[in-house]
């Protein structure tokens, strides 16, 4: 089977460790936390749900490589290591993720103030692979951080060294590279990577989840089984956030084939976010190709239907977001923005709606439907 065969689905450690100010706050990412972390992954029925895996970013990093020049945990927050914290996790059923970059710096050194050496995996590739491979990592994220800038690399060139030193391990590990959409990675990173940053990072606001849904637009051919566009990580119950934009927010995603990232804080998570994460309906939208991803398909000044065609093992059809980018409730004639459909129905509320009808949608808000 091909590798990350359907989006991948898990949670990731960057946003959670963000403070109000949106700043990286590494106090917050140790030992205890993780675990904490990835037992609410299972508690809540994220895994169950189809989040495996649990990725480490930014910021577990000591000092210094070891002696052997390996990548090791924060010697305070880390105590027993970066292997034990993996086999602590994959104990729960899990796959675990890490980091690092092409360059020399990561970015957390570079816009936060992380403290430490030579962290990145310049010149350490194959060290850095091999670790990875004996430590049992299934999932690896390669972040660009200005490797332009700071060790003038190339990008197409910076990726495929790593994912050619992954390959050479023998272990199935997913590969995500991040460049940001810069360098047009649509065009080269499905031939060696499994998916591949469209945009600059997401911020959990609704003008940020707006400028990144728009420059998804053109990229629909590019997705595949096993190399996914991937517009950022999740933001859901994060930050500024309301009820309607994290739905419309996990809709979208859903409707594009992104690969579902979460990064909220599991343990404290409200009941209305956890059942949004774990709809089966939105999650089977989100699992399901038919061919192509979910792509702009009618807009009407403020109003647009984003749309994909289901696949026949998901019962056919179209899954269709209606989403209100306005400041005032709008109403969508069902027929003039996705067609004529005999039944259609209202995936998050689960309540059938007249195909011939219009529904109203609230600001900043959106309606998902399976249309038949």
């Amino acid at each position: 089977m091909t590798l990350a065969n359907r989006p991948p689905m898990g949670w990731n450690s960057w946003n959670y460790g963000l403070n109000e100010r949106n700043r990286a706050d590494f106090s917050r990412i140790t030992e205890q936390s993780m675990l904490a972390q990835a037992q609410a992954m299972v508690d809540t029925g994220m895994l169950a749900a189809g989040y495996e895996y649990f990725v480490l970013d930014d910021g577990y990093q000591n000092a210094r490589r070891d002696w052997q020049g390996r990548l090791q945990g924060h010697a305070l927050r880390f105590r027993h290591g970066i292997p034990q914290l993996v086999e602590d996790v994959k104990a729960l059923g899990l796959k675990f993720g890490i980091y690092s970059v092409p360059g020399t710096l990561t970015c957390a050194q570079q816009y936060d103030d992380y403290v430490a050496g030579d962290l990145g995996s310049l010149n350490h590739e194959q060290i850095d692979a091999q670790a990875f491979a004996e430590w049992g990592i299934d999932f690896v994220k390669y972040d660009w951080c200005r490797a332009h800038l700071n060790d003038g690399l190339d990008p197409e060139v910076a990726f495929k060294k790593m994912a050619d030193e992954l390959r050479a391990t023998g272990r199935d590990i997913v590969y995500s590279i991040s460049e940001y959409g810069f360098w047009k990675p649509h065009e080269w990173a499905p031939k060696f990577t499994n998916m591949w940053r469209t945009t600059d990072d997401l911020f959990a606001d609704w003008d940020s989840l707006l400028r990144t849904l728009d420059l998804q637009e053109p990229l629909y051919p590019y997705s595949r089984p096993g190399a996914w566009n991937d517009p950022d990580m999740l933001q859901v119950g994060n930050g500024s956030l309301t009820s309607a934009e994290n739905r419309a927010h996990f809709f979208l995603w859903a409707v594009l084939n992104a690969p579902l990232m979460a990064g909220n804080d599991l343990i404290r998570m409200t009941d209305e976010v956890r059942d949004l994460l774990i709809h089966p309906g939105i999650i089977e939208i989100d699992q399901d190709w038919s061919g192509e991803q979910g792509k702009l398909t009618w807009r009407d000044g403020d109003l647009q239907v984003w749309s994909k065609q289901m696949s026949e093992a998901a019962g056919s059809g179209v899954a269709a977001v209606l989403l209100n980018r306005g400041e005032t409730n709008a109403r969508f004639n069902i027929e003039q923005a996705v067609g004529s459909f005999s039944t259609a129905k209202d995936v998050w509320s689960g309540d059938l709606v007249d195909a011939s009808s219009s529904v109203e949608v609230e600001p900043h808000g959106a309606v998902l439907l399976r249309l038949s």
